[in-house]
Formats: structure tokens, C-alpha cells, sequence
């Protein structure tokens, strides 16, 4: 349990850093894509901000657990590895979420195919992380 713990701190705090420096160059690079936030959807009054902060370590701490228990199945050095259990996150999970995202709520396919890409990419790094620390 401790190494789980331990790894998804590592993994949580490098995502959290990654995530928010990749958003702000996002904005700046591709600012179409964010016109769609401006939707009432994604309004919030603020009082739930934490939970949007708090996403890189719930996520982290959720694929920490995954890979300690399946971490067996996944050959190869720790950038296959990583890869690989990225790769099998987003099929398993990032894609069927993004399907009844798509399927019910007003958003673009713009929007979806971002949010899928940044998951992966999320599951991916944080499997590289894993690889490396608890092999």
C-alpha cells in the first residue's frame, strides 16, 4: 500500500505540474479549441475549484492501484511499459467515457477528442512513472 501511495504522489505532483504548464501553453497555441469553455456548461461559481485542482492525484492514486495490480501483464523496458498501460488505460476507460460524453452533453468533437488525448497522454506518463518506481 505504501508503494502505492508513494507512487502516485510522484506521479500526481508531475502531472499536476505537466497539466497546468501544458494548459496555459495550450491557450496560447491552440486558443479556437478553448472558445468552446466559454459554454454555460463549463461555468462554475468557484466553490468546487479544489475538486478540478485535486484531478492530477485522484487520478494518479486511481492508476497507482491499476498498475500495482496488473503491472505483471505489462513486458518490455519501462517506456514500453508505460506506453503500453497508457495505451490500454485510455481504451478501457478514457474511450468509453468520452463516448457518453460526447453522446450527452453539448460538446464539440473538437472538444472530446482533446480531452481523450490529454487522458492518454496523462496515463501514459503517469505508467512511465510507475515503470520506473515500482518496476
Amino acid at each position: 500500500m505504501k508503494k502505492i501511495l508513494t507512487t502516485g504522489l510522484i506521479a500526481g505532483c508531475i502531472l499536476f505540474i505537466l497539466s497546468y504548464g501544458g494548459l496555459f501553453l495550450a491557450v496560447r497555441f491552440f486558443p479556437a479549441l478553448f472558445v468552446a469553455y466559454n459554454n454555460p456548461l463549463f461555468n462554475s461559481d468557484g466553490s468546487r475549484d479544489i475538486l478540478f485542482y485535486m484531478h492530477a492525484f485522484i487520478i494518479s492514486f486511481a492508476l497507482s492501484w491499476f498498475w500495482d495490480r496488473f503491472k505483471p501483464l505489462f513486458k518490455g523496458g519501462f517506456m514500453t511499459r508505460g506506453l503500453e498501460f497508457g495505451l490500454v488505460y485510455a481504451v478501457i476507460a478514457l474511450v468509453p467515457v468520452m463516448w457518453i460524453s460526447f453522446s450527452s452533453l453539448d460538446i464539440t468533437v473538437a472538444t472530446v477528442l482533446s480531452w481523450l488525448l490529454y487522458g492518454t497522454i496523462q496515463a501514459i506518463i503517469a505508467g512511465v512513472v510507475f515503470a520506473k518506481v515500482n518496476p
